[in-house]
């Protein structure tokens, strides 16, 4: 499982977690990543990014942007913890 930073917290988290089974505190919790302003300014303050997604292309579009610390995916999409990031960027 690959992790993050979770902001300037201290803390490392893994890339992809089930919502509600993460704490996610203060982060900024969006719906998806389209938002370069806001992004930019949750990071510059330290603030974790996390963005909800219910597919593959969103994980990976969320977890395209640094700034991310996790993209998190609803209970009954728990096969998504399982996706295979470098397959799905860069092919098999």
């Amino acid at each position: 499982m690959r992790e993050r930073w979770f902001g300037a917290t201290g803390r490392r988290v893994p890339e992809i977690a089930v919502e509600g089974e993460l704490d996610v505190g203060d982060a900024l919790v969006l719906d998806d990543a389209s938002d370069g302003e806001t992004l930019r300014e949750a990071h510059e303050s330290g603030r974790p990014i996390v963005i909800r997604t219910a597919s593959a292309d969103e994980v990976k579009a969320a977890l395209a942007h640094p700034e991310v610390a996790v993209a998190l995916v609803p209970p009954e999409r728990r096969e998504l913890l399982e996706l295979d990031l470098r397959e799905l960027t860069y092919g098999p």
